[in-house]
Protein backbone atom coordinates (compact mmCIF):
# COMPACT_ATOMS: atom_id res chain seq x y z
CA UNK A 1 0.00 0.00 0.00
CA UNK A 2 2.62 2.34 0.67
CA UNK A 3 4.77 1.94 -2.22
CA UNK A 4 1.05 3.00 -4.22
CA UNK A 5 0.95 5.77 -2.70
CA UNK A 6 4.99 6.73 -3.20
CA UNK A 7 4.40 6.04 -6.67
CA UNK A 8 1.57 8.40 -6.73
CA UNK A 9 3.64 10.96 -5.22
CA UNK A 10 6.76 10.83 -7.48
CA UNK A 11 4.21 11.07 -10.41
CA UNK A 12 2.68 14.41 -9.13
CA UNK A 13 6.16 15.48 -8.06
CA UNK A 14 7.18 15.07 -11.61
CA UNK A 15 4.65 16.60 -13.28
CA UNK A 16 5.20 19.56 -10.90
CA UNK A 17 8.69 20.11 -11.46
CA UNK A 18 8.34 19.68 -15.02
CA UNK A 19 5.42 22.54 -15.31
CA UNK A 20 7.66 24.62 -12.89
CA UNK A 21 10.14 24.93 -15.40
CA UNK A 22 7.41 25.64 -17.88
CA UNK A 23 6.04 28.34 -16.29
CA UNK A 24 9.54 29.96 -15.67
CA UNK A 25 10.07 30.20 -19.29
CA UNK A 26 6.32 31.52 -20.22
CA UNK A 27 7.09 34.84 -18.79
CA UNK A 28 10.09 35.57 -20.20
CA UNK A 29 11.47 36.73 -23.73
CA UNK A 30 11.24 34.13 -26.72
CA UNK A 31 14.68 32.83 -27.81
CA UNK A 32 13.50 31.06 -30.99
CA UNK A 33 12.37 32.28 -34.49
CA UNK A 34 9.53 31.30 -36.72
CA UNK A 35 11.75 29.61 -39.29
CA UNK A 36 11.70 30.23 -42.61
CA UNK A 37 9.45 33.03 -42.29
CA UNK A 38 12.04 34.54 -39.67
CA UNK A 39 16.10 34.46 -40.36
CA UNK A 40 18.79 35.52 -38.56
CA UNK A 41 21.01 37.58 -39.99
CA UNK A 42 24.26 36.16 -40.62
CA UNK A 43 27.52 37.74 -40.16
CA UNK A 44 29.59 39.44 -43.17
CA UNK A 45 32.45 36.88 -43.08
CA UNK A 46 29.77 33.88 -43.41
CA UNK A 47 31.22 30.96 -46.02
CA UNK A 48 28.04 29.57 -47.79
CA UNK A 49 27.13 28.98 -51.41
CA UNK A 50 29.46 30.39 -54.02
CA UNK A 51 28.40 32.80 -56.65
CA UNK A 52 30.50 34.02 -60.11
CA UNK A 53 29.96 37.44 -62.15
CA UNK A 54 31.05 36.31 -65.30
CA UNK A 55 30.53 39.48 -66.64
CA UNK A 56 34.58 40.26 -64.97
CA UNK A 57 35.65 36.84 -65.16
CA UNK A 58 38.96 36.82 -66.98
CA UNK A 59 38.98 33.00 -67.51
CA UNK A 60 42.69 32.94 -65.18
CA UNK A 61 42.04 30.10 -63.40
CA UNK A 62 43.76 31.16 -60.71
CA UNK A 63 40.46 30.04 -58.31
CA UNK A 64 40.36 26.67 -59.23
CA UNK A 65 43.98 26.07 -58.43
CA UNK A 66 43.42 27.19 -55.15
CA UNK A 67 40.21 24.79 -54.42
CA UNK A 68 41.57 21.94 -52.47
CA UNK A 69 38.52 19.53 -53.18
CA UNK A 70 39.08 20.42 -57.00
CA UNK A 71 35.19 21.40 -57.32
CA UNK A 72 36.12 24.71 -59.68
CA UNK A 73 36.01 23.75 -63.35
CA UNK A 74 36.91 26.04 -65.79
CA UNK A 75 37.31 25.65 -69.71
CA UNK A 76 38.71 28.55 -71.92
CA UNK A 77 39.10 29.51 -75.31
CA UNK A 78 41.78 32.08 -77.10
CA UNK A 79 40.19 35.32 -78.84
CA UNK A 80 41.94 36.32 -82.05
CA UNK A 81 43.19 39.65 -82.02
CA UNK A 82 40.74 40.97 -83.87
CA UNK A 83 37.99 40.32 -81.05
CA UNK A 84 37.28 43.03 -78.32
CA UNK A 85 35.68 41.20 -75.45
CA UNK A 86 35.73 44.68 -73.17
CA UNK A 87 37.03 45.26 -69.68
CA UNK A 88 36.06 43.81 -66.43
CA UNK A 89 34.66 46.22 -63.63
CA UNK A 90 38.25 46.64 -62.40
CA UNK A 91 39.58 47.85 -66.00
CA UNK A 92 41.24 44.16 -67.01
CA UNK A 93 41.08 43.97 -70.42
CA UNK A 94 39.48 40.04 -71.30
CA UNK A 95 41.08 38.22 -73.78
CA UNK A 96 39.52 34.56 -72.85
CA UNK A 97 36.10 33.28 -73.95
CA UNK A 98 34.87 31.27 -70.80
CA UNK A 99 32.77 28.59 -72.27
CA UNK A 100 32.64 26.40 -69.11
CA UNK A 101 32.11 27.56 -65.40
CA UNK A 102 30.82 25.25 -62.89
CA UNK A 103 31.23 24.54 -59.36
CA UNK A 104 30.43 21.46 -57.78
CA UNK A 105 28.65 22.69 -54.39
CA UNK A 106 28.49 19.13 -53.21
CA UNK A 107 32.44 18.76 -53.08
CA UNK A 108 32.65 22.78 -51.66
CA UNK A 109 34.24 22.42 -48.42
CA UNK A 110 33.41 26.09 -47.97
CA UNK A 111 37.14 27.83 -47.03
CA UNK A 112 36.76 30.63 -48.86
CA UNK A 113 40.22 29.93 -50.93
CA UNK A 114 39.27 30.36 -53.81
CA UNK A 115 38.19 34.13 -53.33
CA UNK A 116 40.96 36.08 -52.53
CA UNK A 117 43.22 34.68 -55.85
CA UNK A 118 40.60 36.36 -58.27
CA UNK A 119 42.26 39.21 -60.11
CA UNK A 120 38.74 40.95 -60.70
CA UNK A 121 36.91 39.88 -57.72
CA UNK A 122 34.49 37.97 -59.70
CA UNK A 123 33.93 34.96 -57.14
CA UNK A 124 32.02 35.51 -53.96
CA UNK A 125 30.90 33.31 -51.22
CA UNK A 126 27.00 34.49 -50.39
CA UNK A 127 24.52 34.10 -47.71
CA UNK A 128 22.15 31.60 -49.65
CA UNK A 129 23.02 28.35 -47.36
CA UNK A 130 19.24 26.69 -48.52
CA UNK A 131 19.84 24.67 -51.64
CA UNK A 132 19.21 21.01 -50.78
CA UNK A 133 18.36 18.98 -53.46
CA UNK A 134 17.15 15.61 -54.33
CA UNK A 135 19.19 14.98 -57.21
CA UNK A 136 22.91 15.38 -56.88
CA UNK A 137 23.46 16.60 -60.36
CA UNK A 138 21.39 19.88 -59.53
CA UNK A 139 24.43 20.70 -56.88
CA UNK A 140 26.60 21.60 -59.98
CA UNK A 141 26.32 25.48 -60.59
CA UNK A 142 27.26 26.44 -64.34
CA UNK A 143 27.48 29.76 -64.47
CA UNK A 144 29.16 30.15 -68.23
CA UNK A 145 26.81 32.66 -70.28
CA UNK A 146 28.08 31.48 -73.81
CA UNK A 147 25.48 29.44 -76.01
CA UNK A 148 26.86 25.92 -78.04
CA UNK A 149 26.49 28.44 -80.89
CA UNK A 150 28.78 30.96 -79.99
CA UNK A 151 31.24 28.20 -78.35
CA UNK A 152 31.47 26.91 -81.58
CA UNK A 153 31.37 30.23 -83.83
CA UNK A 154 34.98 30.97 -81.51
CA UNK A 155 36.68 27.43 -82.29
CA UNK A 156 35.87 27.73 -85.56
CA UNK A 157 37.36 31.66 -85.70
CA UNK A 158 40.55 30.57 -83.28
CA UNK A 159 41.60 27.30 -85.54
CA UNK A 160 41.45 29.48 -88.99
CA UNK A 161 43.83 32.07 -87.29
CA UNK A 162 46.22 29.56 -85.95
CA UNK A 163 46.15 27.97 -89.71
CA UNK A 164 46.78 31.54 -91.18
CA UNK A 165 49.51 32.40 -88.65
CA UNK A 166 51.18 28.95 -89.47
CA UNK A 167 50.75 29.49 -92.77
CA UNK A 168 52.42 32.92 -92.87
CA UNK A 169 55.24 31.37 -90.31
CA UNK A 170 55.83 28.80 -93.57
CA UNK A 171 55.89 30.99 -95.85
CA UNK A 172 58.37 33.50 -93.70
CA UNK A 173 60.80 30.80 -93.49
CA UNK A 174 60.87 29.32 -96.73
CA UNK A 175 61.65 33.15 -98.65
CA UNK A 176 64.61 33.88 -96.22
CA UNK A 177 67.88 33.57 -97.50
CA UNK A 178 70.02 30.85 -96.73
CA UNK A 179 72.85 31.58 -94.70
CA UNK A 180 76.60 30.98 -96.03
CA UNK A 181 78.18 27.54 -95.42
CA UNK A 182 80.78 27.50 -93.19
CA UNK A 183 83.77 26.56 -95.58
CA UNK A 184 83.21 29.34 -98.25
CA UNK A 185 82.60 32.03 -95.59
CA UNK A 186 86.05 31.16 -94.03
CA UNK A 187 87.93 30.87 -98.12
CA UNK A 188 86.24 34.39 -98.66
CA UNK A 189 87.39 35.96 -95.39
CA UNK A 190 91.15 34.69 -96.66
CA UNK A 191 91.39 31.39 -94.14
CA UNK A 192 92.88 27.74 -95.47
CA UNK A 193 89.94 26.26 -96.47
CA UNK A 194 89.79 22.56 -95.81
CA UNK A 195 92.57 20.10 -97.37
CA UNK A 196 94.24 22.81 -98.73
CA UNK A 197 98.64 21.58 -99.14
CA UNK A 198 100.07 23.79 -96.46
CA UNK A 199 102.22 26.68 -97.99
CA UNK A 200 106.03 25.94 -98.54
CA UNK A 201 108.37 27.55 -95.74
CA UNK A 202 110.49 30.47 -97.54
CA UNK A 203 114.36 30.26 -97.98
CA UNK A 204 117.12 31.87 -95.51
CA UNK A 205 119.24 34.54 -96.26
CA UNK A 206 122.03 33.34 -98.76
CA UNK A 207 122.29 30.64 -101.22
CA UNK A 208 118.86 29.01 -100.00
CA UNK A 209 120.59 26.17 -97.66
CA UNK A 210 120.24 25.44 -94.50
CA UNK A 211 122.56 27.01 -91.99
CA UNK A 212 124.23 23.87 -90.35
CA UNK A 213 126.00 25.17 -86.82
CA UNK A 214 130.07 24.66 -86.86
CA UNK A 215 131.30 21.82 -83.99
CA UNK A 216 134.87 22.50 -82.55
CA UNK A 217 137.66 19.74 -82.92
Amino acid sequence: MGSYFRNVWDGVMTVLIGMKVTWKHLFVPAVTIQYPDVKLTLPDRARNRLYVNMDDCIGCDQCSMACPVDCITIETIKSTPDVDLGLTSVGTKKRLYVPRFDIDIAKCCYCGLCVPPCPTDCIVMTDVYEFSEYERQNLIYSFATMSPEQIDQAKTKLTAYEKEQAAKKAASAAAKPAAPKPAAAAVSAGAKPPGAPAPKPEPLPGDGSPKVPETKP
